[in-house]
């Protein structure tokens, strides 16, 4: 949804169905590998992937197969379906009338233009600007009639198929027509045309940058502004642990503010997701969520992936696991003098540490020595049921994951380049078609700030986790049920420490109602958070942060469940952000001792941000 983990090793979630030993029934022998089966069955399964990955090469990744049988299904449904004909037909004959009611498929349909960030100008008012927005909003209607239900269609294909007309669509939309763009005209006559000027020069530095290997407007003049370890990444710290998968960062306990030099007795340990870099939460200082728990005293580690290559392309879940969260957790108690340990987990990262979570309750109960580590749990962003993953599983079916591991099978990874279209598709009207005009049309200068720079620093996933995480998690949604680690089921429910679960209105990657699914898969008290803004925006939301809101409720254990639209509607909204809540929370999961600092740590390697987060 980069560079920040390389956790699986040879057993992966598909050791689920291997059977224990026991006295009455021997072990089957191992299963051979089936690469290695045969000569010419490792020939044909290499021939047909190297096949598969040539065209991966010719689509820019995309399965042809799962968009023809998307419009396929679409289209010899729609053929037969007179009803639906007929409501297309109205909504064909609506878009030259003026105050047309949209049709009745069309509740999910065009957005109002109040609402559509294309057209919040006073100038789209006026005619004859208001009339061609009016006329492409009905198109919108339309075209979400056509592509609505229809009965047999299978929902993945019908929301392909709408999800490409749409942005299809997009591409005529008049705010992306410099001679239809009101704003656009004015600023022609403003700049003497200046700005398109601009937009032209801003267009082929954004080539040059790309030609380079980096991300448009990311070149090395646009992030002199926003150093690793200087600007970003820049709260004071330690590297006190490293081994192939990650760097383990502890932070320096303020001298000043509410902490004086003292720290809470149980520390925070945040893992970020392996698809960016880790200092998301940790950008200037004025959004870092990491300066804001060390500012209030506590005592923070956070993980740093290593940004594999193809060396890594045998990296799986497991690997990701054992050698890194598991690890990590070991390596914050030795550091803490054994003290329970607040654990954060954002976006994968958070999936990875429910997985942990569960397999440390699961060996509780027979190894002392995985007793008490977790103090609390905190999932930001994450999804754990992934039956409904939102817009992410348009790209997600199986013929598109298996042209994903062709071509990771011929490079040994996916690189961050790779997977950046996918989530700027997802958002295309803000993160797209927006910039185009902003950058292109409007020759406005370039907008750099911590967020674009640190999204601009892609990394890489080895070969063997991406195709894990999108078969076991995305496709078979094992997590809520099928999944094994080590030959072990892995059950949320066996979780027994508190958990703070962070959702986001707005979020692409991880609705909010799929996130809200833990309520059904967790047993234990349950804190909710439901955050205004979007997956980083809303993540990353420090106090001050201007018309930010958030709501939060806690479900006792033995509560019956409520769906998602009744907390939403019993749950008051609270101005600010959401940090002060879950601090408050973190305070009351944990012993309510404060001590002194020991600063700095016996073992130190390197200064932060380390050296991991500066791979390219």
């Amino acid at each position: 949804m980069p560079a920040r983990s390389d956790k699986t090793s040879r057993a992966t979630t598909t050791h689920a169905g291997r059977s224990s030993k026991t006295r009455a029934n021997p072990p089957p022998p191992p299963a051979r590998d089936a690469h290695a089966a045969s000569p010419s069955t490792s020939f044909t399964k290499h021939l047909d992937r190297a096949a598969m990955a040539t065209t991966a090469r010719l689509t820019g990744n995309v399965s042809p197969a799962a968009v023809a049988l998307a419009w396929a299904d679409w289209a010899m449904h729609a053929a037969t379906a007179p009803g639906h004909q007929l409501n297309v037909f109205k909504a064909f004959a609506a878009i030259d009338k003026p105050n047309a009611t949209p049709p009745s498929n069309a509740g999910s349909g065009s957005t109002p233009p109040a609402a559509d960030r294309r057209f919040r100008d006073p100038s789209w008012e006026k005619l004859p600007f208001s009339w061609l927005r009016e006329r492409f909003l009905r198109m919108q209607d339309f075209v979400d009639e056509m592509t609505g239900e229809i009965p047999g269609v299978d929902p993945h294909h019908r929301d392909v198929v709408r999800f490409m007309a749409r942005q299809w669509l997009d591409v005529f939309s008049p705010s992306n027509q410099w001679w239809a763009n009101p704003e656009v005209l004015s600023a022609i006559r403003q700049t003497q045309g200046q700005n398109l000027v601009k937009g032209a020069q801003r267009w082929w530095s954004d080539l040059r940058d790309m030609a380079a290997g980096n991300a448009p407007g990311a070149g090395p003049e646009a992030c002199q502004a926003f150093r690793v370890g200087h600007e970003i990444a820049a709260t004071p710290g330690k590297v006190v642990y490293r081994n192939a998968c990650f760097e383990l960062l502890q932070y320096a306990p303020a001298a000043a503010g509410p902490a004086k030099g003292r720290t809470w007795r149980e520390p925070v340990l945040i893992v970020p997701s392996w698809l960016l870099k880790y200092y998301i939460l940790d950008l200037e200082a004025r959004h870092s969520l990491v300066r804001y728990l060390v500012s209030q005293g506590h005592n923070v580690f956070m993980m740093s992936w290593h940004n594999p290559g193809p060396e890594a392309r045998d990296r799986g879940l497991e690997d990701y696991l054992e050698s890194g969260l598991l690890t990590a957790l070991r390596e914050v108690q030795r550091l803490s003098d054994n003290a329970p340990v607040h654990a954060c987990g954002y976006c994968l990262g958070g999936t990875l540490l429910a997985i942990g979570a569960a397999t440390l309750a699961r060996r509780e109960d027979r190894r002392r020595d995985d007793a008490n580590v977790l103090a609390s749990v905190t999932l930001l962003a994450a999804q754990t049921d992934f039956s409904e993953p939102g817009e992410l599983g348009l790209f997600i079916d199986a013929s598109q994951v298996a042209y994903l591991e062709a071509m990771m099978w011929r490079q040994g990874f996916i690189g961050g380049e790779q997977l950046a279209g996918t989530f700027q598709l997802l958002n295309s009207c803000d993160l797209i078609w927006s910039r185009l005009m902003r950058d292109y049309l409007l020759g406005m200068p370039a907008q750099t700030t911590d967020f674009t720079v640190w999204n601009a620093d892609t990394t890489r996933i080895p070969a063997k986790l991406h195709s894990q995480c999108l078969r076991e998690l995305y496709l078979n949604n094992a997590l809520t049920g099928t999944l094994k680690i080590g030959g072990q089921p892995v059950a949320l429910s066996d979780i027994r420490v508190p958990m703070f679960v962070v959702a986001t209105e707005r979020d692409h990657i991880s609705p909010w109602r799929s996130v809200y699914k833990m309520h059904l898969l967790y047993h234990g008290d349950l804190t909710f958070a439901l955050v205004s803004g979007g997956h980083n925006v809303g993540v990353v939301c420090e106090p001050g942060h201007a018309q930010s809101h958030h709501r939060v409720a806690t479900r006792a254990a033995g509560t019956a469940y409520r769906d998602p639209q009744t907390w939403f509607d019993a749950t008051p909204a609270v101005p600010g952000s959401w940090w002060p809540a879950w601090q408050a929370w973190l305070l009351a999961q944990g012993s309510g001792k404060a001590i002194a600092a020991a600063w700095p740590p016996r073992m130190v390697l390197n200064d932060a941000p380390g050296t991991y987060v500066l791979e390219r």
